[in-house]
């Protein structure tokens, strides 16, 4: 009766789908499918005008229309009201499952396998060894393939014995014959010295997942401080450039109105010199007429009274005169061509730097990794993606730059030099333009460079009384009275004040006071996806006199505030 159920099963079950058939069809050669199954399958061959079963094989040209087998349909609904249900799917061994080694004709997959019997059981034919009295003493394990390898090739017993000097597993009697002499445990035995092992090794690959999840976290905000910063580094460019651009349109505009004044002023002078000219061919004339009658005359007293006055040379006459035939701008057009190569070689090299600064702006970095076990690219060993910090100044001096005093924010007490590099504060207020950037109260400067998105280190070097040595944002205050205007007294700027007695640290009005060796030189250390701003005293050794730790939002510019008669250097580092 079993049998006749399970053939009966089979022959209401799809075999593309393996389960009961939903909407039954039968093709030309017999077999029956789910509608939707065998559509499906000859849906991936329309391309080869080939249709074949899925069971037997067999092709059809062309495409056999699917009509719905009525009757076989009808059958499954009638068996499925008196309560017929097959065995689900998952029963049936699918590629990759171990099949039931009793099972006939189409396997189950196999729950179990008996290491005494070498065999394995589905569900149905694995029960006797729960029931069956000396089948209760064979040892069942999980269901595992390829039972016949774990047999002796001499014995035909089962391997349960491992080797540890030739690394083989055996059965019992081969460790009492050949390996009678050699190390050998039980496959037990050996599993849970590994296994010890293998939990070191797990535990080790969960901390690297945790540490790779972590550094995965990190790229992810650092490709989001780098579009963030991307954009803001283009909007500042592109301001630049538009600068750039007016300047050599407005030097354009003044090298054609020069030409144009000059050539006005030229054109005016050539017509008042020919006007003149023309009068004084006129009078010429008017003397030749005058000449003529005197000569023509028959009178001798008038002819000798008339002669001296007609024929003495008159004062006042124009100078002879070169005409310059071949008028030609040659020299302006080379002078105008010299300008525009000038120009082309410095923005190329500007170009290279600043494809060079571009390139050092990275995402992450490739360090050492401290433990004895790390992966390797490039014979690099990979920790993590941030470099660690500095220790010393050579490797300071690798992030160095060289940030230019601007002129255009220098408040009139103060006199930059030496390439806006040098800036010293005097007595006496100079004359300058007035505009937005410029600090008008305070004897405050900033650098034209905006710093984000990597590392950077400068050194200034202060003499006099003293200076305040920091950074801000581009929306400090730059007018009026208030203490928001100076480096570190309001959350746009950071500072470090140092007088030849003390440091004092500055942010947001908070002051932080330092007790350190004087030195004339600091050094400026600032990380910014990190938020790290360090300062540093520079002489043989580098000493942290204070760090600020935060997050920065926006393109930093370095600046310095000048105490009176004081001077401040940003140092050139290359």
């Amino acid at each position: 009766m079993a049998a006749n159920i399970l053939v009966g099963e089979d022959q209401f079950s799809c075999s593309v789908c393996l389960e009961i058939l939903k909407n039954p069809v039968a093709i030309p050669c017999g077999h029956s499918y789910c509608m939707v199954c065998i559509k499906n399958c000859w849906d991936q061959t329309d391309h080869t005008g080939v249709y074949s079963c899925p069971q037997c094989r067999n092709t059809f040209t062309p495409r056999p229309d699917l009509c719905r087998n009525t009757v076989l349909a009808e059958v499954v609904e009638k068996l499925k009201k008196t309560g017929f249900n097959p065995l689900p799917a998952q029963s049936y061994a699918r590629p990759g499952d171990v099949p039931c080694d009793f099972c006939t004709g189409r396997k189950f997959k196999a729950v179990k396998s008996c290491l005494t019997c070498l065999a394995s059981y589905c569900e149905t034919h694995v029960k006797p060894h729960s029931e069956v009295t000396p089948l209760k003493r064979h040892r069942l394990v999980n269901a595992i393939g390829n039972l016949e390898q774990k047999l002796c090739a001499e014995h035909q017993r089962l391997c349960e014995v491992f080797c540890r000097t030739d690394q083989i597993f055996i059965c019992w009697l081969c460790a009492d014959k050949e390996h009678k002499s050699h190390d050998t445990v039980s496959a037990e035995t050996e599993r849970t010295g590994k296994q010890k092992q293998l939990r070191e090794t797990q535990t080790e690959i969960q901390q690297r997942i945790q540490e790779r999840l972590k550094e995965v976290e990190e790229l992810k905000q650092a490709v989001v401080s780098l579009k963030r910063s991307t954009c803001i580094e283009i909007k500042e460019s592109e301001k630049i450039f538009t600068e750039l651009i007016r300047s050599i349109e407005k030097i354009h505009t003044e090298v054609i109105q020069l030409i144009g004044a000059h050539e006005k002023a030229a054109v005016n002078q050539a017509e008042g010199l020919m006007k003149k000219l023309e009068q004084e061919i006129a009078e010429l004339r008017r003397r030749n007429a005058e000449l003529k009658q005197l000569s023509e005359t028959e009178d001798h007293i008038h002819f000798l009274q008339n002669f001296q006055s007609h024929c003495a040379h008159e004062a006042g006459e124009l100078p002879s005169i070169t005409v310059n035939t071949d008028i030609s701008f040659g020299a302006v057009r080379k002078a105008v061509s010299e300008l525009k190569d000038h120009i082309e070689d410095f923005c190329k090299g500007g170009l290279v730097k600043i494809n060079k600064t571009v390139n050092e702006t990275a995402v992450y970095t490739l360090g050492s990794r401290s433990s004895d076990r790390c992966l390797k690219v490039n014979e690099v060993a990979v920790y993590g993606l941030q470099a660690p910090n500095p220790r010393n100044r050579a490797e300071f001096l690798k992030y160095s730059c060289q940030p230019t005093l601007d002129p255009n924010t220098a408040h009139r007490n103060l006199c930059l030099s030496e390439g806006n590099r040098k800036v010293t504060r005097r007595g006496e207020t100079q004359r300058c333009p007035d505009n937005p950037e410029r600090f008008d109260s305070r004897s405050q400067v900033l650098c034209r460079e905006g710093l984000f998105g990597t590392r950077y280190y400068w050194e200034i070097e202060c003499s006099g009384r003293g200076a305040d040595i920091g950074v801000a944002y581009k929306g400090i205050s730059r007018k009026g009275v208030d203490r928001s205007c100076i480096l570190g007294l309001s959350d746009k700027s950071w500072s470090l004040s140092c007088s030849d007695s003390n440091y004092t640290a500055w942010h947001n009005n908070n002051q932080t006071a330092i007790t350190a060796p004087h030195s004339p030189r600091i050094g400026v250390y600032l990380d910014f996806n990190a938020g790290i701003l360090s300062f540093y005293g520079v002489s043989d050794t580098m000493t942290l006199l204070h760090r600020f730790q935060t997050t920065f939002t926006e393109p930093l510019y370095p600046g310095v505030f000048v105490y009176p008669k004081s001077t401040a250097t940003v140092c050139q580092l290359n």
